[in-house]
């Protein structure tokens, strides 16, 4: 631990000259930052997916950096302070952790959840979703939502019963079709969407982690179709569906793991 703070000592310290010394870190105020937080939180979360430890290391580092930032031009504004942010959520989680810090009794992590969501109430939330943010992509967003109405008791007893709703949305969902009718389509489409994302929590899939893993399985597969249609001196625009879906096929095969 001592070489831990000595280490955040030092990066304390950068920072205040950098701020100082640096035109660029002095030009930089929390707007200017924001886009750059989100990219490097979005490079934290590749590395997660792949679990590429250094990269993780990197980026954490990164991220490290922007929360000092942060507290750096807050503190320059008379805002609050690094230490008050730190304080912060040392005391946000005693508090919200009262059966480690205090005499509650938990059973298991769904205790603990509902307890959380409890004390936030009591600390003046209005709602149970005060706090999702609004900008969270669609997909993490909802999978937020039902974790938090899930609090409350808002949610079905088993995963029989939701993919029950899983088809009753595709059967909506089709008829939307039928009619020929966009904005019915729109909206049914999104409920399908929300119930397989309330069905993945049930099998205990992160809905998020899985779409963007078959992504990067679809990209790296699809990146293989061009270079084995170029081994052949061939585009894939130059070539049939037909032709191109014997290729996936193939070197879908290849990729299986034995």
């Amino acid at each position: 631990m001592k070489n831990a703070n000595a280490a955040f000592e030092k990066l304390v310290g950068i920072m205040d000259e950098l701020r100082e010394k640096c035109p660029w870190d002095r030009k930089q105020t929390i707007h200017t930052l924001r886009h750059l937080t989100i990219e490097e939180t979005y490079e934290l979360a590749d590395g997660i997916i792949e679990e590429d430890w250094p990269n993780i290391k990197e980026e954490l580092g990164d991220i490290l950096l922007h929360i000092i930032f942060y507290a750096k031009i807050a503190s320059e504004q008379s805002k609050f302070t690094l230490e008050e942010v730190i304080e912060g959520v040392c005391n946000k989680l005693i508090v919200r952790h009262p059966h480690i810090y205090g005499d509650t009794k938990v059973n298991d992590e769904e205790d603990v959840k509902r307890n959380w969501e409890t004390i936030k109430m009591r600390e003046g939330k209005k709602s149970v979703l005060d706090g999702v943010p609004v900008s969270l992509p669609a997909v993490v967003k909802a999978t937020r939502i039902q974790e938090k109405v899930k609090q409350v008791g808002f949610e079905w007893h088993n995963k029989e019963d939701v993919w029950k709703k899983v088809e009753e949305e595709i059967g909506e969902l089709k008829e939307a079709v039928a009619e020929n009718n966009p904005e019915n389509i729109e909206e049914e489409f999104g409920d399908v969407l929300f119930s397989l994302i309330n069905y993945a929590r049930f099998l205990q899939v992160d809905a998020e982690t899985a779409l963007e893993k078959v992504n990067k399985k679809f990209t790296r597969r699809f990146l293989q179709m061009e270079a084995a249609a170029a081994v052949n001196n061939k585009k894939l625009s130059q070539m049939t569906l037909e032709e191109m879906d014997t290729l996936w096929n193939r070197i879908k095969k290849e990729n299986k793991t034995p």
